[in-house]
């Protein structure tokens, strides 16, 4: 599950997002999908630029509020008390209550017609409890695991990790064994 807000010209929306995933690393790229009745895809056509986050479990309960309700009928942010910060990068507003940010530009692409957005990540950020060194390390605290949406206001967090020895993905050496 994400969380997608967008601005452009002092209106701003926050949606849940099922659909987003990465795309490239040099640049970073992601794609999300978002239905072009919405105003979050309004804005994100006006202005170029969205962000994109991932909430928390703590944070499930809002994720579901802006999931589920329109940003033409309200102003999302006020309804749901929704804290937020300045981007870095771009003029959208960020989540405080999420665990990563990415800013985007958005890639113009013939893609777009089919609700399709692709942007590129000109800066992304973490909360230093579930990421460092280049890696996720999801401690005991569940309420800083990532949340999932199934659906019927059904959620998952993100459970245990666990390694696998880079010696059980070795190819054999034999083609046919394959």
């Amino acid at each position: 599950m994400t969380i997608i807000t967008s601005a452009h010209n002092g209106r701003s929306n926050v949606m849940a997002a099922s659909w987003a995933m990465p795309l490239d690393f040099n640049p970073p790229k992601v794609v999300v999908v978002v239905d072009s009745r919405t105003l979050t895809r309004q804005l994100i056509e006006a202005s170029g630029v969205f962000g994109l986050q991932l909430p928390s479990r703590k944070f499930a309960a809002q994720t579901l509020a802006v999931g589920t309700n329109a940003g033409l009928a309200i102003d999302k942010f006020s309804a749901f008390e929704l804290e937020t910060f300045a981007a870095e990068k771009i003029e959208v507003p960020m989540l405080a209550g999420c665990i990563t940010w990415m800013e985007c530009k958005v890639i113009p692409d013939d893609s777009q017609r089919h609700d399709l957005i692709i942007g590129e990540v000109v800066a992304a950020y973490a909360d230093s409890r579930v990421y460092s060194n280049n890696r996720w390390h999801f401690g005991d605290d569940p309420d800083l695991r990532t949340c999932h949406y199934v659906a019927g206001g059904t959620f998952f967090a993100t459970g245990e990790a666990f390694d696998v020895s880079p010696a059980a993905n070795a190819l054999s050496a034999s083609p046919a064994s394959r």
